[in-house]
């Protein structure tokens, strides 16, 4: 074997020890100079001339120099490494060459990610030669033979285009230079805890990308901190690379440049989630966290956080208006209990006296024996419980002394149709609302079903009616600019999941002094037999509607005509009969006379109180019980200096979630700037009366 042939052995030998797994760089020598180095390091008396040329000089061996010569790889340190980076055994002839060679690639900077495109092996082992004498002469040269990951050529899978790899490590680069890892932290903590649409899909890819800036932030101190990022690329690819270039990538640097996170959220969620997007929980992160734990503990409110519910008996007299600890209690006699259980239609009702509350808790509640409410329906939202800290000795956190807040049905407040509505992004906040929905059954309903609105400009006699038409072919009113939408339209229902669309106008200012008309039509019957359930809100007043009967294509269901009078005051037509079935909520009938165990105001109305914020008039009923785990508190209670951890309040109020508790008060609750009503009815010495108390 020739000393060259052993030299060549121990590269290649070298080659696939150490660059098996690793990806391979282009650096920016000057191939010609390069060259021209080997050939000038080969000690006195080495590379003497042969014929024309010095003996190693080669245009095989050139073309290899110039192809791979110049290439490198990083090891786990990014400590670049060479071709030439080996023990050749030939101490007086070919280590000075590589040592020349290794250590001029090694001064040199990475342009380009290496990919051979002709094969895989590069240069070529023997070449023979015909000589003068007819001899047949045999030439040894360079080659390596190259692993997949340095190939590239057609039907090669797994590699990365050139200019795309290049052009990604400049913005890997960009990315770690330019987004802080603080910034990361946070968005990885707001994924966590569910408050950013749509993060779950980027919780991965920052996990790996804090990885890296972890890494990185490690190597500011040395000259790797490039070859980290021609090495890593690789490794991650484009999607963690070019965080910066997307929309989470936004979010990162503005948090990066010191924006306030809820600017910084809202300014992703511009670019990413529908436009009646509410966000389900409050933005936090651990800084945030910390300095508010530091500033509660420095304000002596720590044992103020723990909530539970306020009983009966934790109530001073001072701060009822009405009490009636007995009230309901039983006769013994069955038939009588049952026919208190009776539906009834409130309706019946209408012809009774209003009385503003104020003139019935200042005219009529003096000498009040017994009392009791109609509980409707579309009262489910005002079921109300109060709330106190666990620690009675606490100190208040609220604008007012006493500590005691209240906490109106959070979770399970909306109708399942409501909430199914929200959760499919509909707007459930407008003054007007009109809700479908179908597939809520134990059979798959895959009917398409529309929801469909006519703002009406006139009707002809026994003809068409005429006007604004929302539905799927115009999901917003453009002739009138009420802001009415439909912002949900489904058309192939999941199985499973319940379907819905949804109508709604957000501002009653908008909104101009006519009828609009509400309707259902079945576009596409796909063996659907459930019907629909509808719900129509008007400021608060919901209308249900169930109709149980299967859907022709191309079949109408007329639901209600809502009309606006001149005076801002609503006329309601219903066109399918509304559901007036009583159910059960918080322990109690709908639809019945509900004994009322105590009236009072608000908390922060009660007795030596300044009355901060809106009035609100409780009336707690007999057997209600809040079967949930309601809020601790709000962050309107909280006092002025505790505002600016009101993120971290937020959730708070929500982690410290109050424990079910059989002996507490709850009821309806009612407030004083919403327009509101309830049946009252009440007995005194000169007997028994009804009145419609209104808000």
């Amino acid at each position: 074997m020739s000393d060259f042939v052993q030299f060549r052995q121990l590269m290649q030998n070298n080659f696939e020890e150490k660059a098996r797994t690793e990806r391979l760089f282009m650096t920016d020598v000057d191939k010609d100079e390069m060259y021209n180095l080997y050939l000038d390091s080969f000690p006195a008396g080495t590379n003497e001339i042969y014929r024309k040329r010095r003996e190693f000089d080669c245009s095989c061996c050139r073309s290899f120099i110039r192809e791979i010569g110049g290439a490198v790889w990083f090891d786990d340190n990014y400590e670049p490494h060479t071709i030439w980076e080996f023990d050749t055994h030939s101490p007086d002839k070919y280590q000075p060459v590589c040592d020349a060679m290794d250590a001029y690639v090694k001064r040199h900077s990475v342009t380009s990610v290496y990919y051979y495109r002709y094969g895989g092996t590069v240069g070529t082992d023997k070449s023979r030669e015909l000589s003068e004498d007819g001899h047949v002469k045999e030439w040894n040269h360079f080659d390596l033979h190259l692993f997949p990951q340095h190939v590239k050529s057609r039907g090669t899978a797994g590699n990365l285009d050139i200019s795309e790899y290049n052009s990604g490590v400049n913005v890997l680069k960009n990315s770690l230079m330019l987004i802080d890892i603080q910034a990361v932290t946070d968005v990885l903590d707001m994924i966590k805890d569910n408050t950013l649409y749509r993060g779950a899909e980027w919780k991965q890819p920052l996990e790996y990308f804090w990885n890296l800036m972890k890494n990185w932030d490690e190597l500011q101190t040395t000259h790797h901190s490039t070859n980290f990022c021609w090495k890593n690329y690789g490794v991650v690819g484009p999607v963690v690379a070019r965080i910066k270039n997307h929309s989470i990538g936004q979010l990162l640097q503005d948090l990066s440049d010191g924006m306030e996170v809820e600017r910084a959220v809202r300014r992703y969620e511009q670019i990413v989630a529908p436009t009646n997007y509410k966000r389900p929980k409050a933005i936090f992160t651990q800084r945030m966290l910390d300095n508010a734990k530091k500033e509660i503990e420095e304000m002596g409110y720590k044992d103020s956080l723990a909530r539970a519910y306020i009983r009966p008996m934790d109530i001073l007299p001072e701060n009822v208006l009405f009490m009636n600890r007995d009230s309901g209690e039983s006769s013994g006699d069955v038939f009588e209990q049952m026919s208190k259980e009776v539906a009834l239609n409130p309706a019946r009702f209408n012809r009774a006296t209003e009385v503003p509350v104020e003139k019935f808790i200042h005219d009529i509640l003096p000498g009040i024996q017994e009392m009791s409410v109609l509980v409707e329906n579309r009262h489910e939202p005002n079921f109300v419980s109060l709330i106190g800290p666990k620690n009675p000795w606490a100190e208040s956190m609220f604008k007012w002394t006493n500590g005691v807040g209240w906490a109106y049905e959070g979770n399970i407040a909306d109708s399942d149709i409501r909430e199914n509505v929200a959760k499919a992004g509909g707007r459930v906040d407008g003054v007007l609302r009109f809700s479908i929905q179908w597939n809520d059954g134990k059979e798959w309903d895959q009917n398409d079903l529309d929801a469909h609105c006519i703002i009406v400009d006139r009707i002809e006699a026994n003809g068409p009616i005429h006007g604004s038409y929302i539905f799927f072919g115009r999901k917003r009113d453009k002739s009138y600019g009420t802001g009415g939408n439909l912002d949900i339209d489904i058309i192939n229902p999941d199985n499973g999941v319940p379907a819905v669309e949804n109508i709604t106008f957000p501002d009653k200012k908008r909104l101009p002094a006519t009828m609009y008309l509400f309707y259902v039509v079945c576009y596409t019957n796909r063996g659907g037999r459930s019907g629909f359930r509808a719900e129509i809100e008007v400021e608060g007043e919901v209308h249900r509607f169930n109709y149980t009967k299967p859907l022709r294509t191309g079949e109408n269901v007329n639901v209600a005509k809502v009309i606006l009078r001149n005076d801002g005051t609503w006329a309601f037509e219903e066109m399918l009969p509304s559901d007036l079935s009583s159910r059960k909520v918080w322990g109690v009938n709908t639809q019945t006379f509900v004994p009322v165990s105590m009236l009072m105001y608000s908390p922060n109305y009660w007795e030596g109180e300044k009355g901060v914020g809106n009035k609100h008039y409780f009336f707690m009923l007999k057997d209600c019980k809040n079967p949930g785990t309601p809020n601790g508190f709000y962050n309107e209670f909280l006092k002025e200096e505790l505002h600016d951890h009101r993120r971290v309040f937020e959730a708070l109020g929500n982690r410290m979630a109050v424990e079910p508790e059989e002996n507490q008060l709850s009821g309806l609750g009612f407030c004083a700037t919403r327009k509101n009503s309830v049946i009252v009815k009440f007995k005194k010495e000169d007997g028994e009366k009804v009145v419609k108390v209104v808000f």
